[in-house]
């Protein structure tokens, strides 16, 4: 079955437990933005738990069977929230791994789902070595963040919405973390939009692979590093994006944290770092689109600590 085929039936499969998210079209010039056509901005941070991970958190869970010991998951606070919700939905036991980095506002909102929250390591990468070690011992079933067919298909069910409820698009920027995000849009839409990765400059996983020619380590370094910060793109995410994206755009965390204040000061959206990075791409500079270009941003999460957002006023 082709990933297209397998995104539909994500689509079918997830419907009763996700929100379709709404996309709404502003005024580029008035944001200060040097594009002469609206800017369409894809709101999923209105996805139940804050980001879009429940997509691919419900489709792993509806689609394979679950042993008693339950399901597990690393994260770097999003997916884990994710799957607590889903397995809370589905009244599933669920174990979540997470790095020290993890956000307190995601922690929290792992606990309050019901999940056993395990904190430990430096980064993503170590939080996932400790989880594939928990299910090597207790048999629970792996819930990966990105590099899995169920939750590369659930997240492309955001691109199927965004293509039906947003004619006429040319270009869509979406953030990377592991990269299942943008392997499922990208998947979706073949080449009849170009699809457009944003990482930070200090967490570059994908970019570096495609640069590569394959999965490399890289460094994990920048505010958004909770949310983009994987340490190696997955294996089926760069064979999907080596064909189906067009290229990735690098941003300095100073560029995050003018989306975000952007994003909060004159939309009153509250974005975490992660969320707000694809926007960072137009507002540094990192992506410049041409006359006339139509462009869509994937604001794609929004688990920030409200008193944060003082600091980016």
């Amino acid at each position: 079955m082709s990933y297209h085929d397998l995104i539909r039936a994500a689509h079918s499969r997830i419907a009763g437990h996700v929100r379709r998210t709404p996309v709404i079209e502003v005024d580029a010039g008035a944001l200060g933005l040097a594009l002469d056509r609206p800017l369409a901005l894809k709101l999923e941070f209105l996805q139940h738990t804050g980001s879009f991970k429940p997509r691919g958190a419900f489709n792993n869970l509806l689609s394979r069977a679950a042993p008693q010991a339950g399901v597990a998951a690393a994260s770097g606070g999003n997916h884990g929230v994710a799957v607590a919700y889903a397995a809370a939905q589905l009244r599933r036991k669920a174990t979540i791994f997470v790095p020290d980095v993890a956000s307190p506002v995601k922690i929290a909102r792992i606990r309050h789902y019901g999940a056993d929250v395990r904190i430990g390591g430096a980064r993503y990468a170590d939080a996932l070595e400790r989880c594939d070690a928990f299910v090597a011992q207790s048999g629970a079933l792996s819930v990966h963040a990105y590099d899995a067919p169920e939750t590369i298909a659930g997240q492309g069910t955001v691109g199927l919405e965004w293509d039906e409820d947003t004619a006429g698009l040319d270009t869509m920027l979406v953030a990377v973390g592991g990269g299942g995000l943008i392997a499922g849009i990208a998947a979706w839409l073949g080449d009849r939009v170009k699809v457009v990765g944003v990482e930070p400059e200090g967490s570059r996983c994908l970019h570096a692979a495609l640069e590569a020619g394959r999965p490399v380590d890289v460094p994990v370094e920048s505010i958004a590093a909770d949310s983009l910060g994987a340490r190696r793109a997955g294996d089926l995410v760069f064979a999907i994006a080596r064909q189906a994206v067009d290229h990735v755009a690098l941003v300095p965390d100073d560029a995050i944290r003018a989306a975000q204040r952007l994003l909060w000061n004159e939309l009153r959206i509250a974005a975490e770092p992660g969320g707000a990075a694809a926007l960072g791409a137009l507002i540094g500079g990192a992506y410049r689109p041409a006359a006339g270009e139509r462009v869509g941003v994937l604001l794609c999460g929004g688990n920030v600590d409200p008193a944060e957002l003082a600091n980016v006023e």
